[in-house]
């Protein structure tokens, strides 16, 4: 069966088109700059990357640019829309429901009640769905929930410790988001080194523009970095991460923000790119770093120390720690930030070895020495897999 993996964001589309018979990728593509000037879907055609510009008022435009670029004579995937059995959408937030589920009216009434978790992405998701639903209104379509992995934590974890009626009231707890790569990740590792996840304690470092840790004991997530947003917790490319509340209210008070203009402070011009002045992109604070960048080099230090804080904090929290995973872009790519976020944590088990993590650039790989007691290694992640193979169990 071919099965559509959608991504909407506010003002993009990512999509894989999947043979779920070998999981063989039959295309893929993204769209920006929907509701802009200039907006265009890029592929890889026979080979070439490809930009199509077209006007794309709205997601629908989007969809239906997607659509026909797939059944297109010269270089689309499929003849024609029927071929593709189904469609599985990520969503970021999914509140408490606890595993993927197929689209019903029921669900979508359930599913607005948790808009509000995440005011960016959830009304493009939403987007997204009924995008697709206008074209292809017999199409199943599947929810494939971020949060879901980590709904098996203790209140003792998702709990903030502020009037318990927010919680009733207001949905005020930690719900954590990237679940879809920290449940992909945890299980391709138990693969790659056969072992059960089921048996073991496994901290999973999802390091990329967006950073989550998450702890895994026995298979089940039972405590995460980011919160009741994705703004909680490590240090990233423009958010900031762990902040005191009071310093929220003191800069509130100093510049005269509203409520709106700090969220965005904090979401957009803090993390790497607030601290070094240079970039939100790994890439580019490392180059200014070798350029003798000082404030750059205070970003890389703060960066790498954050993540080696939460491993340590797992570790303490499952009573100890087999297996210490790293996955997306920077944790995949950055043999430099690995050794940061482990350095100094010979004390629990972890030995690296220095030549294996400074070549792996994104091969699946054992990276920690062959003596040391806590396994460290790197696995590729892949999201929309896993959508895929949730969507393909759903419909079946």
């Amino acid at each position: 069966m071919k099965i559509l993996v959608v991504n909407c964001g506010s003002s993009s589309i990512k999509y894989k088109l999947y043979e779920m018979d070998d999981q063989s990728v039959l295309a893929a593509g993204g769209i920006e700059k929907i509701g802009l000037e200039g907006a265009f879907l890029k592929t890889t055609i026979n080979g070439e990357k490809k930009q199509l510009f077209f006007d794309c008022p709205t997601h629908t435009e989007g969809i239906k640019m997607m659509f026909d670029t797939l059944t297109h004579p010269e270089y689309g995937a499929v003849k024609d829309l029927s071929e593709i059995g189904a469609a599985g959408h990520r969503i970021v937030a999914g509140g408490t429901f606890t595993e993927s589920a197929l689209v019903t009216r029921d669900l979508l009434e359930e599913w607005k009640g948790f808009m509000d978790l995440a005011p960016l992405h959830n009304p493009a998701h939403l987007k997204g769905y009924e995008a697709v639903k206008a074209l292809l209104p017999e199409l199943p379509q599947v929810f494939v929930f971020d949060t879901s992995f980590h709904q098996t934590m203790p209140a003792k974890a998702y709990m903030y410790a502020v009037p318990y009626k927010y919680y009733e009231q207001n949905n005020i707890r930690r719900w954590g988001a990237h679940g879809t790569s920290h449940r992909f990740v945890t299980a391709r590792v138990g693969e790659f080194l056969s072992v059960n996840p089921a048996e073991q304690k496994i901290i999973t470092c999802h390091i990329g523009n967006g950073a989550s840790v998450s702890a895994v004991d026995c298979g089940k997530c039972v405590d995460t970095s980011m919160g009741l947003t994705p703004l909680e917790g490590l240090m990233m490319g423009t958010r900031s991460g762990d902040v005191d509340a009071s310093v929220v209210v003191a800069i509130m008070k100093a510049e005269g923000y509203t409520p709106d203009q700090m969220a965005d402070l904090l979401n957009k011009k803090s993390g790497l790119l607030g601290i070094s002045g240079v970039s939100s992109d790994m890439r580019e604070i490392s180059e200014a770093v070798k350029a003798g960048n000082e404030r750059a080099q205070l970003a890389l230090d703060m960066y790498g120390y954050r993540i080696k804080k939460y491993i340590g904090a797992y570790a303490a929290a499952m009573g100890g720690v087999d297996t210490i995973v790293f996955t997306a872009g920077v944790g995949e790519h950055q043999w430099d930030i690995r050794k940061a976020a482990v350095e100094g944590l010979e004390f629990i088990g972890v030995k690296l070895d220095e030549e294996k993590n400074r070549a792996n650039c994104g091969e699946e790989e054992i990276i920690s020495a062959p003596d040391s007691r806590i396994k460290v290694v790197v696995v590729p992640t892949d999201e929309e897999l896993l959508i895929a193979t949730d969507t393909l169990g759903l419909v079946k």
